[in-house]
């Protein structure tokens, strides 16, 4: 074999394991550039650092843990949980609005069983309070119709409000008045113990007469005269003093038929001032502090009017009317136009979001 042939063989290996890879043989012409040694890279070159390349970058990665190739992941896959929770998080509004039409639903159903427990409770005969065992369960007397007999204590009234009143289309306030009602003595058919009796709404002038009038009233008991008009005073007020005990007997001992219903305090919302006993400012029916003020006993039962025999020479209080016992401020039929409401926007925000995550379609189409 001559030595040309054997050269020729054993290139490709020199080529690989040569000290300066890519350069000449000996023996060969070496390319000059600029006066120097080039090194020319071969493909076989070109392979084993590609190869060498790779092995350099995967081998050590792998050895370590996966650190190289788990940081290259990471930010591709942070983003991916960040859109999907973007995306769920489109559907929350939808949810909440669901919810709360399916809660509308369970609070008509509630009103609705509600509203017919006390219209049922008002149909039936009403109850004679002639007697305390009457009232030892006050609780299942709610909602009752009663008929009590006996004599108002004016001097104990008291006014809640104030309380607006439509009047032939106007509108006016006003105040409850609610005063005892006492035993008549000597009349087996009142009531043997005092009955607190809500008698209605009065104008606002009313109550301030009212208010007036005790005033004036109690000026001559509470104010004493000088000593020196004692004595010219004296001929006149005994004579003055007999009508006034007239007035007050008869006011006490005139009787009364009450025709009511029992209720309970009232729930004040958290706009509505707290009452104020001792300046006489109530702006809510809380029964027990009531009764507290009026020094009644305390198991004491609260009776709205609703007797509908009103003397015209004397409109007022105007009494409750029992078609407002059962009504509500709102009624089933709300109820029922809030979750359709509710269920509606719940479908417009749910359409929104699943056309918002829609893949967009190319618009220009090759």
């Amino acid at each position: 074999m001559s030595s040309s042939t054997v050269k020729t063989l054993t290139r490709p290996l020199r080529l690989l394991f040569h000290p300066h890879i890519g350069a000449p043989a000996v023996g060969e012409s070496s390319p000059l550039i600029n006066g120097q040694l080039a090194v020319v890279p071969t493909p076989a070159f070109q392979f084993y650092y590609a190869f060498s390349s790779s092995a350099s970058t995967t081998i050590p990665s792998s050895v370590g843990g996966g650190t190289a190739l788990a940081a290259s992941s990471s930010p591709h896959s942070q983003d991916i949980q960040r859109g999907i929770w973007s995306k769920l998080l489109l559907f929350v509004p939808g949810a909440v609005t669901f919810g709360l039409g399916t809660w509308q639903i369970f609070r008509r159903e509630e009103k609705i069983k509600m509203l017919d427990y006390r219209k049922g409770r008002l149909d039936l005969e009403p109850i004679k309070l002639t007697s305390t065992s009457s009232t030892e369960n006050l609780d299942d007397l709610e909602f009752r119709r009663v008929v009590c007999r006996g004599s108002f204590d004016e001097k104990r009234s008291i006014f809640v409000g104030p309380r607006s009143r439509s009047i032939s289309g106007v509108t006016n306030n006003g105040y409850y008045v609610i005063t005892p009602l006492m035993p008549v003595p000597g009349d087996p058919g009142s009531v043997q113990s005092p009955v607190l009796v809500n008698r209605g709404w009065v104008p606002q002038s009313w109550r301030d007469d009212l208010l007036e009038a005790s005033k004036m009233h109690e000026q001559p008991t509470n104010a004493s005269p000088p000593a020196s008009k004692v004595e010219r005073t004296s001929w006149w007020r005994s004579w003055f003093r007999k009508p006034e005990r007239d007035e007050e007997q008869a006011s006490v001992t005139a009787s009364v038929e009450v025709v009511g219903v029992v209720r309970g305090s009232e729930k004040p919302s958290i706009f509505v001032p707290a009452n104020d006993s001792h300046s006489g400012q109530w702006f809510y029916i809380d029964v027990p502090a009531i009764v507290r003020s009026c020094s009644l006993p305390e198991n004491t039962i609260y009776v709205e009017n609703i007797n509908a025999n009103v003397n015209h020479s004397h409109p007022y209080p105007v009494p409750k009317d029992v078609n407002s016992l059962i009504r509500s401020s709102v009624m089933p039929q709300d109820h029922l136009n809030y979750t359709l409401t509710w269920y509606s926007l719940s479908a417009a925000v749910t359409f929104m979001a699943f056309k918002r995550i829609r893949p967009k379609k190319s618009r220009n189409r090759k």
